[in-house]
Order: C-alpha cells, then sequence, then structure tokens
C-alpha cells in the first residue's frame, strides 16, 4: 500500500499527539534492555496513548516459520504483562502471516471482506498490520485491531511503520550487544580451552613417568658400563627437554623443527624400549621445510601410539612417517605396522597414561580455538580378522 507522508492531510492534534508518543516512547527505550520489556512498553503504553482498543505484538520463532504473541494491549492482556490464550501464527497464514512472509504493511477497512483474516478473541472489522523488520528480514509484527470499519487510516499505518522503525532499531542493538556477549564469553572461554591445553601437551610430554624411566635408562647404561649408550641417550634426551622449554609457548613450530622433534623422541623411544620400536622419517628433498605447522601435535600422536603398543604389548613395530606438502598444507601419513595381534580385554591402564594428552582431543580443541581446519582419517590394517597396524593420515595447515 503506498503510503501518503504529507503532514497537512492529518489535523494538527494528531500530529502533535503523534510527536508526543514518538517521543515517550524513544526516552523510555533507553533504559530497557530487555526484548520482551520492549515489546510491552510498544503494546501497553504507547499503543494505548493512540487510542487504539486492541493490539498484539508478535515476534518470529527462532526456526523463522512461526509467530509468536509476545505482548499485547486490550482484552488479550487481562492483566500485568500476560497474555490470554496466546496464538501462534504460521507464515502466510492469515493477514498476520502474510505480513510477515512479504515484509509488506497492510491497511484492512473491512476484514469481513478479506477471507485472509482469521479470528483471535472475538471478530474485528478493521485491522492495521506492520512488519518489524531488521537488515532487511521480518523479525516481528505489530497488529491492530477494532470493531469499527474504517477505524484506521493511512495516518495510523504511518505512525505504526515509524514505531516498528524504532523498535527494530532498539532490538538490533539489543541483539547485535547479546551477539558480541555471546562471543566474547565463547572467546574467553576457548581462550581458557587453549591454556589448559597448553598445560596438558606440557605435562604429557613431561610426565613423571616418561622423565624418570628416561633417567633410570640413562642409569642403566653407566652402571652396566655401556658409556657409548648412555651418551647418546642423554644427548638425545637433553636436545628433547631443550626443545620442549623452547617452544612450550609456542602455538606453532617449522616442519624442519617437527621432524627433529619426532627424531630425537622416536629415537630415545627405541632407546628406551631395547629396539622394539623401529622407525623411518621421510621429506621431499625439494619441500621447503622452514613453513610453520601447528606445534607438538605429531609427537603427541606419537606418543599416544607408542603407549598403545606398549600397553597391548605389540611386536615387531615399524613406524613409517611421510611428509608431503603443497602450497597450504603438510600431508602426513603414518604407516603403523605390528605382528598380528589378536582382540583381547582391555588391559589395565595405569594413571600416568590416562594423564597423556589425547591427540584427537587436541585436534578438535585446536581446530575450535584457532579454526585450523585440521583433518584426520584413521584406518585399520587386517590380516585374517587380526589387525597388523593402520594408517592415520592428518592434514595440517601452513599458517604464514
Amino acid at each position: 500500500m503506498k503510503i501518503t507522508q504529507n503532514s497537512q492531510l492529518y489535523p494538527e492534534t494528531d500530529v502533535n499527539k503523534f510527536s508526543d508518543v514518538l517521543m515517550y516512547f524513544s526516552e523510555s527505550l533507553l533504559d530497557i534492555n530487555d526484548e520482551e520489556a520492549i515489546l510491552w512498553d510498544l503494546a501497553k503504553n504507547c499503543i494505548s496513548k493512540l487510542g487504539f482498543v486492541d493490539c498484539v505484538v508478535y515476534l518470529l520463532n527462532e526456526t523463522g516459520d512461526t509467530m509468536l504473541q509476545k505482548a499485547a494491549y486490550g482484552p488479550k492482556n487481562p492483566k500485568d504483562l500476560e497474555i490470554h490464550a496466546p496464538v501462534d501464527r504460521p507464515l502466510g497464514t492469515g493477514i498476520v502471516g502474510h505480513v510477515a512472509q512479504t515484509g509488506n504493511a497492510e491497511l484492512i477497512h473491512d476484514t469481513s471482506k478479506d477471507k485472509r483474516y482469521r479470528m483471535d478473541d472475538e471478530f474485528r472489522l478493521s485491522e492495521v498490520c506492520v512488519p518489524i523488520i531488521i537488515d532487511g528480514q521480518v523479525i516481528g509484527i505489530i497488529d491492530c485491531e477494532h470493531p469499527e470499519k474504517n477505524f484506521f487510516t493511512e495516518h495510523h499505518l504511518h505512525m505504526l511503520l515509524t514505531m516498528s522503525s524504532i523498535t527494530a532499531i532498539k532490538l538490533k542493538g539489543l541483539r547485535t550487544q547479546k551477539k558480541y556477549q555471546e562471543e566474547q564469553k565463547k572467546s574467553l572461554e576457548i581462550q581458557k580451552q587453549l591454556i589448559d591445553l597448553k598445560l596438558k601437551v606440557l605435562h604429557s610430554q613431561l610426565n613423571p613417568h616418561f622423565v624418570f624411566n628416561a633417567l633410570n635408562s640413562i642409569q642403566y647404561f653407566i652402571t652396566s658400563n655401556q658409556k657409548k649408550d648412555a651418551l647418546e641417550f642423554l644427548s638425545v634426551f637433553s636436545k628433547l627437554i631443550r626443545f620442549y622449554l623452547k617452544n612450550i609457548e609456542s602455538e606453532t613450530v617449522s616442519l624442519l623443527d617437527e621432524i627433529n622433534l619426532l627424531k630425537w623422541y622416536l629415537k630415545l623411544q627405541k632407546l628406551r624400549y631395547s629396539d622394539k620400536i623401529n622407525f623411518e622419517i621421510k621429506t621431499n628433498k625439494e619441500d621447503n621445510l622452514d613453513v610453520k605447522i601447528p606445534s607438538f601435535l605429531i609427537q603427541t600422536l606419537m606418543e599416544n601410539l607408542i603407549e598403545h603398543s606398549i600397553l597391548n604389548e605389540h611386536k615387531n613395530q615399524k613406524i613409517e612417517i611421510n611428509f608431503n606438502m603443497s602450497s597450504k598444507s603438510v600431508v602426513v601419513l603414518i604407516n603403523y605396522n605390528h605382528d598380528p595381534l589378536k582382540l583381547t580385554e582391555a588391559k589395565y591402564n595405569p594413571e600416568y597414561r590416562q594423564k597423556i594428552m589425547n591427540w584427537q582431543d587436541q585436534i578438535r580443541l585446536l581446530n575450535k580455538g584457532k579454526n585450523y581446519g585440521i583433518k584426520k582419517h584413521i584406518t585399520f590394517k587386517r590380516n585374517k580378522n587380526k589387525i597388523v597396524g593402520n594408517t592415520i593420515k592428518i592434514t595440517l595447515p601452513i599458517i604464514n
């Protein structure tokens, strides 16, 4: 409907009354920070000042397919902030549903001639219905009815559209503020989880069991006069500890440093478990190993893999790690093989192993907190229904 906005068509008293209502409404909203309170102020205080006898304010539900009655003035509001027998209006049903669907205001002079009209508590012959729109989307409806035909005028329509715009501005501000607060809360929670992640990774890398076992191994080599093994073990162990302490605060690490870390860690585990573990790390000569990737993830995976294998007494273990690069990511392919293993009952898991950081949890936290988009895929290898290893593929982002 085309709306005439020439104030000369309206009595001066109406214009003044309209201005007073708008002034009151604008000022009253300054101290209101709740959506429903805004809608009740609109219905009970502002609409009533216009001399209307019935008004209902709707809001769109979360799924966007139904209008819910949220505030009212008149017979639908018997007392306080209460709606008598609230009725939902599906989009496209009735005049309210039609306006919610089209986003176009409607002025109905005689509802008895409009097939879309749906009676709520009683039949009324005039209706004016305007949408509340935020960023081009209908989020609510102001619907006013009157028992007399031709009661509502274009002036009324213009007033309600202006009120609708003021309401939309206030609601948008509240929703933007609420969204910001939720994002801040989510961000703080993620930051806390990332700090906890760093502590878990540090505890995992330097857990007392691992450190004491390493020192005991060094002591054993020394007391058994295996000086070469003792020096080699001590050298690798010291490199590993220095690397942890130097990089524990870093969120990224160069691919070259990560590969060196894996070499030291796997070599130490091989010495620790008397050559029960054999490993090989492969890279392409033409790849740039100075690129940055998320730190400590591959090493955590290796720790999980080895601790699981030792717990389940895997024999003749072979770990092959292949690094392949593209312009945006590093693909790590891990082939793990061992002698056929029968499926048996779960074995006792020592407390220190339970505290080791789970590499898949680490991926979930990094993806959630840093939006890294790390991908993983695990395939178990079987030979005659017996597990003989697995293949793990991880795609890591190159971080600039």
